[in-house]
C-alpha cells in the first residue's frame, strides 16, 4: 500500500499502518455497525465485547463501530485491532433507508481512540447530493486532524439497475477518491478480471464488501479468493462473520486467505481467561 499512501502525512500513515498490521498489502475489516440500521437482531446473542475478542484473537485487523458501542468494548482488544468509528446512519424504518446522515464527527472519533473513520454514500439514491456533501465535509475534517477516511460506496437507488455493474462500481470508486477518501469499500463485481481492471486504475485501495448472509462457506471463500485475485486490498465482512455459528473459526479462515501466510498464531475461540474479561 506504500504507493497509495506515500503522499499522506506521517500521522495518517501511522494510523493506516495499524490497519495493515498483519500484511502490508491487505487488511481484514469486520463492520459491526449493523444493529443501528437493522435492529439488535442483526447481531449475535453473545456480548459485543466477547465477539470483538474473538475477532481480535483470530487475525482480524479492524472493527467498525458506532460511537456508542465503543464504550462496551474492552480497550485491551485494540492492541490487536484498529478501531474505525462509523459516522453515517439510517434505519430500515425510514421512508428512504438509502438516505444516510452524519451522526458523528471526526473529533468525536478521535476522543474515542479511533484510528480511522468511515462514511457511507449510496450512489444513485434520492439523497445522493447530501451524502456527497457529507463525505466532502468529513474529508476536510480528516485532513485537519490527519485521520484516514474509509468511504463505503454503494450503487443503490431508483436508477441503479445492476449495483455490481463494473462501470457503475468504478464510478463509485472514482467519486470516493475525488472527494478525498483514503480507502474505499464497495461491491465485488463477480469477475476477477473485471475487479482487476477496477483495482489497477484506482488511486486508492479498494476493500470488497462481504455482502448478504450466505450459509455456504465454500461460496463465501470463493468470493474472497476472487476478490484477492482481482487485486483488492482486503475484505470488509460483517454479517457472514458475526452471524456465523463460530465467528472466531471463520475469521481465522478468512484471515488466512486475506493475509496469506502472514497470520499470527492465535486461538480460534476465546480462552477461559479471555471469556472472563469479556
Amino acid at each position: 500500500m506504500k504507493q497509495h499512501f506515500r503522499h499522506l502525512s506521517t500521522a495518517r500513515r501511522l494510523r493506516l499502518n495499524r490497519l495493515f498490521r498483519n500484511n502490508p498489502q491487505r487488511t481484514l475489516i469486520v463492520p459491526l455497525d449493523h444493529p443501528l440500521t437493522d435492529g439488535p437482531g442483526a447481531g449475535r446473542g453473545d456480548s459485543l465485547n466477547n465477539l470483538v475478542g474473538q475477532l481480535a484473537t483470530n487475525g482480524a485487523d479492524a472493527v467498525v463501530l458506532h460511537k456508542g458501542n465503543v464504550r462496551f468494548v474492552d480497550p485491551a482488544w485494540f492492541k490487536q485491532l484498529s478501531l474505525i468509528v462509523h459516522l453515517s446512519a439510517s434505519t430500515v424504518h425510514a421512508p428512504d433507508p438509502d438516505h444516510k446522515v452524519l451522526v458523528g464527527t471526526v473529533e468525536e472519533a478521535l476522543r474515542l481512540g479511533a484510528d480511522l473513520v468511515s462514511v457511507h454514500v449510496n450512489i444513485g439514491s434520492r439523497e445522493e447530493a447530501r451524502q456527497l456533501g457529507d463525505l466532502a465535509a468529513v474529508a476536510e475534517s480528516c485532513d485537519r486532524w490527519n485521520v484516514p477516511l474509509l468511504a463505503m460506496m454503494y450503487p443503490r437507488g431508483p436508477r441503479i439497475t445492476d449495483p455490481r455493474n463494473p462501470e457503475t462500481v468504478v464510478h463509485a470508486v472514482t467519486v470516493a477518491a475525488e472527494l478525498g477518501a483514503d480507502m474505499v469499500k464497495t461491491y465485488y463485481v463477480g469477475s476477477d478480471d473485471a475487479m482487476g481492471r477496477i483495482t489497477s486504475t484506482s488511486p486508492i485501495p479498494i476493500v470488497v464488501a462481504g455482502g448478504l448472509r450466505t450459509a455456504d462457506e465454500k461460496d463465501l471463500l470463493e468470493l474472497v479468493d476472487g476478490a484477492m485475485r482481482g487485486g483488492a486490498a482486503g475484505l470488509a465482512m460483517g454479517r457472514n462473520i458475526f452471524q456465523a455459528p463460530h465467528p472466531g473459526n471463520l475469521t481465522r479462515k478468512l484471515a488466512q486467505r486475506v493475509h496469506g501466510d502472514i497470520v499470527p498464531a492465535a486461538p480460534t475461540e476465546l480462552t477461559a481467561a479471555q471469556r472472563d474479561m469479556a
